[in-house]
């Protein structure tokens, strides 16, 4: 095939999520909604990040042929504030996605598959020019971090772009971006004069000259194919989007075409279950069948230079048809409940963008005191950010500093910058994108605010908070018990408003069940305890001590005593004020000690009086995932003698109950009831311990099924999938261990008895692995006479079997 009629296929995925920390811990606390995983993060991974990086490729029959990387044969971006949660809670996934980066570059000529994105999701067009610039800087470095490269192109949030973007792009060094092709004005051939204001070909690259002189290289992927993806269930085969993608190429083109589309990553497994898979199965159909060279733009850019020119549409995105107005105005678009308006757009960014000039401006005036250059180092900052040790806190405030500062001038540094990253995450797109001023996304972004304004305190003159707040009135929400955005500020957000005293008293709440070190880390906050004590009774616990509290952010730090009791189950108290003072601390000790000693409760509430002042700390104050833990404690604690109870009633009743249901007389409803939670515990019970009794497991399902009870999902399934992971993350440290072989074996075949469907997806990438690694050397070993290989090859084809694996294909032969 000549290179002028080659042609090439790429398919972009921009994977992102919304920023989940809470802006006080820089952590994801937990999400109910997320049930049976942490939070969304940690579900949307499952779904679809992991899923993508070790994705199927199926037989006829729905068995396992192949497992590849998706990563390494698309294009793709991941937002910044994704993969620093993912670095930490997933490596693992991390980890392929770097290395399916590397893979690519192999296979594409040296050219990576991944590509950078503006920093934290912002609207461009809507930042000022000083905003831009930092999103674009930190993006770059972000990116050069973790995939040790340059970027050769960024996505941009929304695809949202006008000419000032594109100029910063340029000047960055950045080669390309990705637009929709409705955001494309107009085009004509290189040097010539005369422009076409007809639908762009997206089957080719187009140059953008700049105002600045500079240029940058303009893709606009195909929309209706994109589109059919996303909303058509076009995914619903990867042969059918094999058959969209190369039907795109036409004879009457005498380029080499280039057939792409670009949606939400999370379709491919999120949006669309099993998206991923069908992905897998058109690159695989594709790539298979030589119908078309699978590329990334990058290597594409290389082998195929513009021969056109372009002119964009300034102030448009790609899911917006009003241009850049769902993330400002009430323009109609989020398709949300009838009757429902999304006028506080407006009030909402009007209020952001009055404060993020208030603290534009105090940072200017007082950064100029700390700084050489104030806005060079909030663009350096982000070396802080993807580095948070002190040393490099240090090493960076000594490389910027325009002297020599103090410890409270180093603070003050620390915290100035700190503000300026809030007021910029504060623009994150998801705020205006859905339907309602105090949905989770919007509620994040004020979160945002908050803290701005709470680094603001003493930098910035006048009232900032309150004027803030006035504005934020104005923005009104859907749901009348709602109000507005001032209700908001006060019900949702200062409630999780952190200081370093609240952070004292999670430490001390929690120590009354947790055993902490002499050093220990709550979050991103370092906790040096110098003095404490717990004495505890048959009904009542009570701690009290000295600790040393410092933000491992701004550096900040406090002393704190405290002092928290619990009596009987669930009544906390506590007081915690910001003083250390060693004597006074030993007088309270002896004094609560020795009313606690005594059982004098009413009296511990007194004397908390009067060595606290008003003690209004209790279990509420936790931070979110401890509070869980303690209360699940408690319910456990609580709740062990009901469910005993049930299983008791079940056991006491069930012969009784067999007969009426001979009888055909209705079975009554409490029965029902008991028996429900009363099986459920007795099947996890059984399915948990290390040598399972089959007999036993079968008899509760044959009474699950009997009874017609219904088996707790999604929670069964994802403890029973957590315990075969476990054991085939043993299997990969000791491939050898045909006991373990055979307990998951044993495992899976009760599994065909249960009715529940476990995902078996690392169960499998863990299979595939030692079918690659461990497989063949046992080939070997049995080739030369060895009997026990033979029994290991035979355990190990079986198990391949009962986790649907087409063996032929996946195992290597002999």
């Amino acid at each position: 095939m000549e290179q002028a009629k080659e042609r090439f296929v790429c398919i972009h995925g921009h994977f992102y999520q919304p920023p989940r920390e809470n802006p006080w811990l820089e952590a994801v606390e937990i999400q109910d909604s997320a049930f049976p995983y942490h939070d969304w993060n940690e579900r949307i991974t499952a779904e679809c990040y992991a899923s993508n990086s070790a994705s199927r490729i199926l037989d006829g029959d729905s068995r396992v042929m192949d497992i590849t990387s998706n990563y390494a044969k698309i294009s793709f971006n991941f937002g910044p504030t994704v993969l620093s949660w993912m670095e930490l809670a997933a490596p693992n996934i991390y980890n392929a996605i770097l290395a399916a980066d590397q893979q690519s570059m192999e296979w594409r000529s040296g050219h990576g598959s991944a590509i950078a994105q503006v920093y934290n999701h912002m609207i461009m067009p809507l930042a000022n020019a000083r905003d831009k610039r930092t999103q674009v800087v930190w993006g770059i470095a972000d990116f050069q971090k973790r995939f040790g490269r340059f970027p050769e192109g960024m996505w941009l949030a929304e695809t949202a772009v006008d000419l000032e973007t594109l100029t910063i792009l340029a000047e960055q060094g950045i080669k390309y971006t990705v637009l929709a092709p409705h955001q494309a004005d107009a085009y004509r051939a290189l040097g010539t004069e005369e422009w076409t204001e007809t639908e762009i070909d997206p089957t080719r690259a187009y140059l953008c000259k700049l105002p600045s002189g500079r240029s940058i290289t303009l893709f606009f992927y195909d929309g209706p194919i994109s589109r059919a993806v996303a909303f058509e269930n076009l995914l619903d085969s990867g042969e059918a989007l094999a058959g969209r993608l190369v039907g795109g190429f036409t004879e009457d083109r005498d380029w080499p075409q280039l057939m792409h589309i670009a949606t939400d990553g999370e379709t491919y497994g999120h949006h669309q279950k099993f998206g991923d898979m069908a992905l897998a199965a058109c690159l695989n159909h594709i790539e298979g069948n030589n119908l078309a060279r699978l590329t990334n733009y990058g290597e594409y850019l290389e082998l195929c230079p513009p021969a056109m020119e372009v002119r964009i549409r300034e102030r448009t995105s790609w899911s917006c048809a009003h241009g850049v107005e769902r993330w400002n105005s009430d323009c109609g678009c989020s398709g949300g409940i009838q009757g429902w308006n999304q006028q506080w757009r407006t009030p909402l960014r009007a209020s952001l963008d009055w404060l993020r000039d208030r603290l534009a401006k105090a940072f200017e005036q007082k950064g100029r005191e700390l700084f050489k250059d104030p806005w060079q180092a909030r663009d350096a900052y982000i070396e802080v950010i993807l580095d948070r040790g002190m040393e490099q806190a240090e090493r960076f405030l000594a490389q910027h500093a325009a002297r020599e500062l103090s410890k409270d001038e180093k603070i003050m540094a620390l915290k100035l910058l700190e503000m300026q990253r809030h007021a910029m995450l504060m623009y994150t797109s998801c705020g205006w994108f859905f339907d309602e001023l105090s949905g989770l996304e919007t509620v994040q972004v004020i979160d945002y605010a908050s803290r701005a304004l709470q680094l603001s305190e003493g930098i910035a003159e006048g009232e900032v908070e309150k004027a803030f707040l006035d504005r934020l009135k104005e923005a009104k929400s859907n749901i009348p018990e709602h109000h507005d955005g001032l209700w908001i500020y006060q019900n949702f957000v200062l409630p999780i408003r952190l200081d370093l005293v609240k952070v004292g008293a999670h430490y001390a709440f929690s120590s009354l069940y947790e055993e902490y070190e002499e050093h220990s880390q709550i979050y991103c906050y370092a906790i040096a305890r110098e003095e404490y004590h717990k004495i505890a009774s048959a009904d009542a616990v009570m701690a009290m001590g000295r600790i040393h509290v410092a933000s491992e952010i701004t550096e900040e730090e406090t002393c704190l005593t405290f002092c928290v009791m619990r009596i009987g189950s669930h009544d906390f108290k506590g007081g915690v004020k910001e003083v250390c003072d060693a004597g006074g601390y030993a007088a309270m000790r002896e004094e609560m000690s020795g009313a606690f000693d005594k059982g004098l409760y009413t009296d511990l509430v007194t004397l908390m009086d009067k060595h606290f002042g008003t003690h209004s700390f209790s279990l509420i104050n936790l931070f979110s995932d401890e509070q869980r833990k303690i209360i699940n404690q408690i319910i456990r604690q609580n709740m062990e003698e009901e469910i005993a109870s049930y299983q008791e009633m079940y056991e006491r009743s069930r012969p009784l109950m067999e007969f009426v249901k001979e009888t055909r007389v209705p079975v009554p409803h409490i029965f029902m009831a008991v028996a429900q939670p009363a099986l459920n515990e007795a099947l996890r019970h059984a399915m948990s311990e290390d040598e399972v009794d089959a007999d036993q497991v079968r008899r509760i399902v044959g009474q699950i099924r009997s009874w017609g009870v219904a088996i707790e999902e999604p929670g069964t399934e994802y403890f029973m999938r957590r315990r075969l992971e476990e054991m085939s993350g043993q299997l990969v440290q000791d491939p050898s261990d045909l006991k373990l072989i055979a307990r998951m074996q044993k495992y899976m075949d009760l599994l065909n008895e249960i009715p529940v469907n476990v995902v078996l997806w690392q169960m499998q990438n863990h299979y595939y692995q030692l079918a690659k690694t461990v497989y063949p050397e046992y080939l070997t070993r049995s080739a030369g006479g060895e009997e026990g290989a033979g029994i290991w090859l035979d355990a190990f084809r079986k198990l391949g079997d009962s986790l649907r694996f087409n063996l032929g294909a996946v195992l290597p032969q002999a």
